[in-house]
Formats: structure tokens, C-alpha cells, sequence
């Protein structure tokens, strides 16, 4: 339908233009003719709107199939723009087109430019503002968070406390624990889920190698459980950073401009996250902050499965996963005993005990 409007509204313009030009293009034209076949043309205007007329409907034909293909294709790109980097893009935009109007209209008045100039001047002005724009568009972001009002806050009900931004990364949702702690209410604020944490996750998941795609499958059925079963925010964020390769680099970039903490159990991005002054939220940590405390002196009772390292060392373990080193207990391997803690070591890799048999203890 919109083809065919187009074409009319063409033919219509060449009908009018034809008419127009009846007389400086049309006259001339008629009277060669006239000359060569020796026939008179009447109503030569009307012919001339004619011709105007369908060949500006051949034309439009044409230029409505290419016109709505740029069309579709400007909307295209337009959706795949998250709206914070279009209003960023638009904000420098309109600054450059406001400092062409203030410095070339007195050039222009004065007859120094021409209007011609004046409008490729402007052009050019405007594009260069909406690419600064655009560049700039995480420092806008930070820059307007930082500078919200208390009536602002308030409308997005953080009267009550601030909701902070609680980003996650691809290892703590294929980790899954998140959901379980997002269901006991500790986890405050929005979860922000990036959109290129997204594209990761669906790359495992689509990996030829079975584990990587059962952890990848695993951990985009956590984001479903969260979105859809528990009762917390979740945010996607459709932005990236184009100049930077790496994820965690991104999620570091992410976190400083929407001023928010980074929830992991890597390592290593924790360590990154440190360095750089980003907050972060490492799920191990919080696990190993909830085991039970155990003291040197108190008696508990384990089964010894394995060797341990050093020689005649035994290996146990609490429910929650605790590793127990056990002094002379190689010779108890597969046999529940009572153990005595003479030391407790806390390490980033999670609390260590060491304990020594009770029947020793008596023995000696």
C-alpha cells in the first residue's frame, strides 16, 4: 500500500512539473516534432503533464522500493541502539548544531558564506557532535546517575535506600548458588544481566564440547528461574563497550559507569575489580563466611577417604565441603574416629582444618 501511494504522489509531481515545463522545454520540443512528421499537436501543456505524469510513475516504482529499503534498514539499526547511546549520540548532535548556528550565522549574514556551504558547514558540524557524543555516552550515563535529585530517587522508589546495581558474570550464574541467595532476600537492589554475558553464556551453551554445553544450558535455566520465580529486579543491559574485547573488562567498564558491584566467584575478576576500585560480591566468600566456626581444642567426628599430602597425613571432610587434614589418620582411611582441631587456616581458596586423631590424644 505504501508503494503504491508513493508512485501516486511521484506522478502527481511530474504532472505538475510537466505542465511547467510545457512551455520552456514542451514548445520547443512539439515544434520539432511538428516539423518532422508535418502533423499539429494540439493541447501541448496537456500532453507534456502526461508524459510528466507516467514517467514520474515509472520513477517512483523504483524509488519507493529502494526508499523503503533504507527505511527498513534505518529501523533496523535504530532497534539494535540501546536508547542510552541514541540519547547520548542526539545530546552531541544538538551541541554541535547549536555551536554552527551561534559561529556561522554572522559569517553568513555578512555574505561571507554561502548558503550552500553554510548547510554542508552544518552537516558536518552536527555529525562530528553526534560521534563525540556517542564516545562519550558511559561518562554521560555516570554523569547523570550521579546527579539525580531526591524527587528522582524517590520516583524510583529509593526513598527507602538506595537500590544499587548488582551486576553479574557468567561464572557466578553458571555457579547457580546466586538463585538460591537472591531467594533468601540477602541480595538488595537490581540484578544486571549484560547482554554480551549473554552472548557468552549462549556460546557455551551451543559448544560442541557436553560439559561446557550443560553448564552453559545450566546456567541460562538459573537466569530463567531468577527472572521468572523469584521476587527480585532484573535488569538486561542491551549497552557494550565496542573497543574493549574482553568480558571481564566489560563487566569492570559496567560497573563504573552505572556505579554498581560486580557479583562473582572468579578469582581472578575479583582481583581485577580490587585493583581498579570497582565493589565486588564474591560468592565464595560468602560461603566460607556462613561455615561453621570451629576452634582448636573442639572434638568432632568425620570419615577419612583419602592420603593426604604429606606423609602418614589423612583426608576428611565436613558436610559443607571443609577440607580436614588429619594428622597420622592415613591409618584410619575408610573408618568414621573422633578428631581433636589443633589449627584452623583461612585462605582465599576457602578455610583449611587440621586436626589430629582423639585416640592419639588419649594415648598420649
Amino acid at each position: 500500500m505504501m508503494r503504491k501511494w508513493i508512485q501516486c504522489l511521484f506522478a502527481v509531481i511530474g504532472g505538475i512539473l510537466g505542465l511547467e515545463w510545457s512551455t520552456s522545454i514542451g514548445q520547443p520540443l512539439f515544434t520539432f516534432i511538428e516539423s518532422i512528421t508535418g502533423i499539429q499537436i494540439v493541447g501541448q501543456s496537456y500532453w507534456m503533464m502526461l508524459v510528466g505524469f507516467l514517467v514520474f510513475y515509472g520513477v517512483g516504482a523504483w524509488a519507493a522500493d529502494y526508499g523503503l529499503k533504507l527505511i527498513q534498514r534505518g529501523e533496523e539499526w535504530i532497534t539494535r541502539i540501546p536508547i542510552t547511546d541514541l540519547a547520548a549520540g542526539i545530546l552531541g548532535m544538538s551541541a554541535g548544531l547549536l555551536v554552527t548556528l551561534i559561529l556561522l550565522t554572522p559569517f553568513e549574514q555578512a555574505g561571507l558564506f554561502s548558503p550552500f556551504l553554510h548547510v554542508v558547514l552544518t552537516a558536518m558540524i552536527g555529525f562530528v557532535g553526534y560521534r563525540l557524543g556517542y564516545a562519550k555516552r558511559e561518562e554521560f550515563i555516570g554523569l547523570l546517575s550521579k546527579n539525580r535529585t531526591s524527587r528522582e530517587r524517590a520516583a524510583l522508589g529509593e526513598a527507602k535506600g538506595f537500590e544499587e546495581h548488582k551486576i553479574l558474570d557468567t561464572s557466578v550464574i553458571i555457579d547457580g548458588r546466586i538463585a538460591d541467595i537472591c531467594k533468601t532476600g540477602f541480595i538488595e537492589g537490581t540484578l544486571v544481566i549484560p547482554e554480551f554475558v549473554l552472548e557468552e553464556l549462549q556460546h557455551i551453551a551451543d559448544s560442541s564440547d557436553l560439559l561446557k554445553r550443560n553448564r552453559g544450558r545450566r546456567g541460562l535455566d538459573i537466569l530463567n528461574k531468577i527472572q521468572k520465580e523469584l521476587d527480585v529486579k532484573v535488569l538486561i543491559y542491551e549497552g557494550d563497550f565496542e573497543e574493549i574485547s574482553e568480558v571481564d573488562s566489560k563487566l569492570v567498564k559496567l560497573a563504573k559507569v552505572l556505579q554498581g558491584k560486580v557479583i562473582t566467584n572468579d578469582f581472578n575478576l575479583n582481583k581485577v575489580c580490587e585493583l581498579q576500585g570497582v565493589s565486588v560480591l564474591n560468592i565464595n566468600d560468602l560461603a566460607n563466611a556462613v561455615k561453621p566456626v570451629v576452634l582448636p581444642g573442639e572434638e568432632i567426628l568425620v570419615q577419612v577417604i583419602k592420603d593426604g599430602k604429606e606423609h602418614g597425613q589423612g583426608v576428611a571432610y565436613l558436610d559443607d565441603g571443609t577440607m580436614i587434614v588429619v594428622e597420622g589418620g592415613r591409618e584410619f582411611i575408610g573408618t568414621t574416629l573422633e578428631v581433636m582441631v589443633t589449627s584452623v587456616l583461612q585462605t582465599s581458596a576457602g578455610r583449611m582444618i587440621f586436626a589430629k586423631p582423639k585416640l592419639l590424644e588419649k594415648a598420649l
